[in-house]
């Protein structure tokens, strides 16, 4: 069985916490009862190995059971978090889907649509054959219409049969995003404890890990910043939380810095991984530092023209509705510009996002590392806007951390902004925001209407 290692570790540890959902601790023998329940829902539904299964959820004992015994099954699952305002229709056609089911508020399991349909992708039928559990994820379209990725469970799982220490994590990260499955997936191969959240805002998270004492948070950057201009982690008790992983955009370093100054004795940690590649070991260069380093056991890594590429064994097999990204030799180009120091990479920004003016390049990250050094100024977004001359500007969103005038922010930060950067990259227009204005359903910082 595909699983038969992860369910022989949650016998060992029957009586530890396993998910905590709705405040209420699950242990690690529910669990392995409410997995056996889920493969009697499947054989009722007549969900047979092979088949392509839509499975809408967030993160619960019921559907964390749903996800083990699917996988168990060997059948090929399409996540979609019930948050994400997702085409499910167009999902379901795309990824040739049999079987869509739901698991409700109350943790219960409906079959929402049958449609019946036989895998004929060739990436399907290969998976079908092979006898493998199968994991489709959308990307976030962020640059386009959305990429359906395939994954080999197999491949993708390996690394979790490594023990590794055991942590309470807070799922902050969603239930289809290769963030969210691979804190999942981590914290239960090592006998941890899933802390699940109703909803992803500020007040909501910090309760969370004060009251079930959460040890680590995956996040954003964007949330992190928002935390800090909320001011709830001032409000709880967060003692407990032990590291805090950022990753899915760049960490602006004046942020870093103030997480550092809230969070005395966290250790801080950027992650990286893609959908494509799954999830990278790292190591930070220190805990206020923005370079780390990338790799692991089955990753390799290159830079080309200031590109990273990255050779994984637990790449994905390819695209439903793309052509192959990888080169004869394997190599994935993720698109991320990168300066490198010895072993040591610091991100500049997706390679889409750079912003030409008159020729010269942009990199939005960096000036709004800039504009945040501002002490008023709690969160910056730099975008575009076209130019008939010089092609594109710098337009600024800021959030300030208290009310003044335009006239006088547009002053000082302007100012600042000549004193660190050429003029080409200093903002033509700056304008007021409100942080979440920018935020998309992922928690990360949207940079265009598009996202």
């Amino acid at each position: 069985m595909p699983l038969s290692w992860l369910l022989e570790r949650f016998a060992e540890h029957r009586d530890q916490d396993a998910v905590v959902w709705q405040d209420r601790a699950t242990k690690y023998g529910e669990l392995l009862d409410l997995v056996e329940r889920a493969n009697e829902f499947l054989a009722a539904e007549h969900v047979l190995p092979g088949q392509c299964v839509m499975l809408d959820a967030d993160f619960s004992p019921g559907s964390i059971a749903l996800l083990l015994a699917v996988m168990q099954n060997r059948n090929i699952i399409v996540p979609v978090a019930r948050q994400v305002t997702a085409d499910r229709d167009k999902y379901a056609q795309l990824a040739e889907v049999s079987h869509r089911l739901s698991v409700d508020e109350n943790d219960q399991y409906t079959r929402t649509a049958d449609a019946a349909t036989e895998v004929t992708h060739p990436l399907l039928v290969e998976l079908k054959e092979s006898g493998s559990p199968g994991l489709v994820l959308f990307s976030s379209g962020s640059t386009g219409e959305p990429k359906a990725a395939v994954h080999n469970l197999d491949f993708l799982l390996n690394k979790f049969k490594m023990p590794r220490h055991s942590q309470r994590m807070i799922t902050f990260l969603l239930f289809d995003h290769i963030g969210g499955f691979n804190t999942m997936m981590y914290t239960l191969s090592n006998h941890g404890c899933v802390i699940t959240v109703t909803s992803r805002d500020a007040a909501t998270i910090c309760r969370a890990v004060e009251q079930h004492r959460a040890e680590v948070l995956p996040t954003s950057p964007t949330f992190l910043n928002l935390l800090l201009v909320s001011g709830e982690h001032e409000k709880h008790d967060l003692s407990s939380l032990k590291i805090i992983n950022y990753a899915t955009e760049v960490m602006p370093p004046a942020t870093l810095r103030r997480l550092n100054d809230a969070f005395p004795g966290v250790t801080f940690r950027q992650s990286y991984g893609m959908t494509e590649l799954g999830i990278m070991r790292t190591q930070s260069r220190s805990n206020d530092s923005v370079w780390i380093r990338v790799g692991g056991e089955d990753y390799q890594t290159r830079i080309v023209d200031g590109i990273l590429h990255i050779k994984a064994k637990s790449s994905m097999l390819g695209y439903l509705n793309a052509p192959s990204p990888f080169d004869d030799e394997g190599w994935f180009n993720t698109q991320d510009e990168v300066e490198v120091d010895g072993e040591w990479l610091r991100f500049k920004g997706r390679k889409s996002e750079i912003i030409n003016v008159g020729g010269e390049k942009v990199y939005p990250a960096e000036v709004e590392t800039v504009l945040m050094e501002d002490s008023n100024v709690a969160d910056a977004t730099v975008t575009k806007e076209p130019h008939a001359i010089m092609g594109n500007i710098v337009v600024a969103e800021l959030t300030l951390h208290e009310e003044e005038p335009l006239s006088d922010v547009i002053k000082r930060v302007r100012q600042h902004c000549f004193t660190k950067l050429p003029s080409y990259k200093i903002p033509v227009k700056i304008r007021l925001s409100d942080a979440t204005s920018r935020m998309s359903e992922r928690f990360k910082k949207q940079r265009t209407k598009s996202e």
